[in-house]
């Protein structure tokens, strides 16, 4: 169940527009303030989450359908073997097969998935000792004990279309299923968008009345400093069932279970009833209201404890770092959401760094969910987070690149905290190099037909950002900070449309030259000729 905070996709608006050749660009330094930092993502994620119909597009389980930005796009047909097909890859380059984590799977025309990203499926980053997003991930399961909650840390990403999809109600036209915005292995087998790929086994299995899974998710998505093609997610549920608990009264054992968790002192702004027929409604046809209740209160309080955990860490790093630290009371408060797979569903908010941060999606589980995993006697509640974010607020990173890097002089600041949270430290910034701006402006490819027609709708319709960005990364790597829309424009007299977007190379080891970042242009250039059929301006 992962959620709308974790790799958000609108692009911030830039005031003006740039005249001039698409190669025009310089370098200079840039820096930016992790409490900004916190700004963006806040409001990006506002505009887009992953997982579920409705709802970073596909996305999420939690995702509010009313911020998403996108609109629906059309069911995904099997893709052209022209390039500049809107898929972002060569097809009638794809190697025969292709080997994930010592497996070997058949490739088809679907295959998408750039060699960069498939060589990060081995990194597991959320299972590395002393690494930022395994010791958030490691603080958020000490708030969910064993035995009522097991942990699944090492399922394999590759899944298939129906456990990513199909088993959790996406509908065959959602933009999520679409080639834009999914890594495919062939037309059935895909890189997991969501740790949601494994909840309909797990819930069917019944292992346990709880369970968290954390795992490394696979997006394409756009270039900055807060969107990385693989990130993590952690999701969890606790269930109760009614053939289980004494004369099947699962509100009262649901409220004796919430009676042995601890408390906490932190203020709580929960203004609205437990449902509401209109805004927040109860599912009447399997719950009654005081289930409903009950379900809520347990759901809250537990979620409360994990992040009171985390934002007093975060207080406590500041403090002993920074003598001149001022520690503000934290706050929380629950706010009413949309979500496919919960109702009445909620976010919670944290005040933090002078703004409500959202940080997490909730409620109580769909029983069609649990119907379809063939448990229809449990009732429960589910949550969705997003590691790397977490992990950037709590150790204050600036930028997602850094989880990647291999650098001592980012890892060593970790060292040790795994087994002692204590040493739990804010990172310290060892470089600032200078960014270097370069801009690409291009006319899209006109689809018109000879006859001269107006190629307005059809170049729009064809192109898509998210193959630009995937372009980018796969030539540039992590030298490149952020692709950003500059400017955009279509043609009153032919209905072409221009865009320009501009590349921030920088990189987090060492300064490049202008010479450097000009070669790496060029390529990308030619590249968004080739692969796109674009017309540089």
């Amino acid at each position: 169940m992962s959620i709308s905070v974790t790799g958000p996709r609108a692009l911030g608006a830039v005031a003006g527009r740039l005249a001039g050749p698409g190669r025009a660009g310089s370098c200079r330094a840039h820096v930016s303030s992790t409490a900004s930092l916190c700004l963006r993502l806040r409001r990006r994620s506002q505009l887009n989450s992953p997982g579920r119909p409705g709802g970073q597009c596909q996305r999420s389980r939690f995702s509010s359908g009313p911020r998403v930005a996108s609109a629906p796009s059309p069911a995904p047909a099997e893709p052209a073997k022209s390039t500049g097909n809107g898929t972002g890859s060569t097809t009638s380059s794809n190697p025969a097969t292709v080997e994930v984590n010592g497996k070997t799977y058949a490739t088809d025309s679907w295959f998408n998935a750039p060699a960069n990203v498939l060589a990060l499926t081995s990194r597991k980053l959320h299972l590395q000792k002393d690494h930022p997003v395994s010791i958030t991930r490691q603080i958020l399961e000490s708030k969910f004990p064993r035995p009522t909650f097991k942990y699944h840390n090492d399922f394999d990403p590759v899944v298939s279309t129906v456990e990513n999809f199909d088993s959790l109600g996406f509908p065959p036209d959602h933009p999520g299923r679409n080639r834009s915005d999914t890594y495919y292995i062939n037309k059935d087998t895909l890189l997991r968008t969501h740790t949601s790929a494994h909840e309909a086994a797990l819930f069917r299995a019944s292992e346990s009345d709880g369970y968290l899974i954390s795992a490394d998710v696979y997006r394409r998505d756009e270039v900055d400093r807060s969107h990385y093609p693989v990130f993590h997610q952690m999701e969890g549920a606790r269930v109760w069932d009614r053939a289980a608990v004494p004369g099947g009264d699962v509100a009262a054992a649901v409220y004796a279970d919430l009676a042995r968790l601890p408390t906490h002192d932190i203020p709580v702004e929960d203004p609205n009833p437990p449902f509401d027929p209109e805004r927040n409604p109860l599912q009447a046809a399997h719950h009654t209201p005081s289930e409903a209740e009950a379900v809520a209160a347990h759901l809250k309080r537990s979620l409360e404890l994990m992040v009171v955990e985390i934002f007093t860490r975060a207080k406590a790093a500041a403090a002993r770092q920074d003598p001149n630290y001022v520690d503000e009371p934290l706050r929380v408060r629950w706010v009413e959401a949309y979500f496919p797979f919960t109702s009445p569903s909620w976010e919670l908010e944290v005040y933090y760094a002078g703004d409500w941060l959202e940080v997490l999606g909730c409620g109580v589980t769909q029983q069609q969910i649990l119907i379809d995993a063939q448990v229809p006697s449990k009732v429960g509640w589910a949550f969705g987070i997003g590691l790397d974010r977490i992990a950037m607020l709590l150790f204050q990173i600036p930028d997602i690149r850094l989880f990647w890097s291999r650098d001592d002089r980012f890892l060593g600041q970790f060292a040790g905290v795994s087994d002692d949270l204590a040493r739990l430290r804010r990172f310290v910034p060892f470089s600032k190099y200078p960014a270097c701006y370069k801009d690409v402006s291009f006319w899209l490819r006109s689809t018109s037909s000879a006859a001269g027609g107006n190629s307005r709708d059809a170049s729009a319709q064809d192109f898509h950002e998210n193959d630009l960005m995937e372009i980018v990364r796969d030539i540039a790597g992590d030298t490149v900070e952020d692709v950003a829309l500059v400017d955009a424009f279509t043609h009153p007299k032919t209905g072409r449309r221009s865009m320009c977007y501009r590349v921030n190379y920088r990189s987090l080891e060492r300064t490049l030259t202008n010479a450097e970042t000009n070669r790496l242009h060029d390529q990308v250039t030619q590249a968004l000729v080739d692969k796109l059929g674009v017309e540089i301006r």
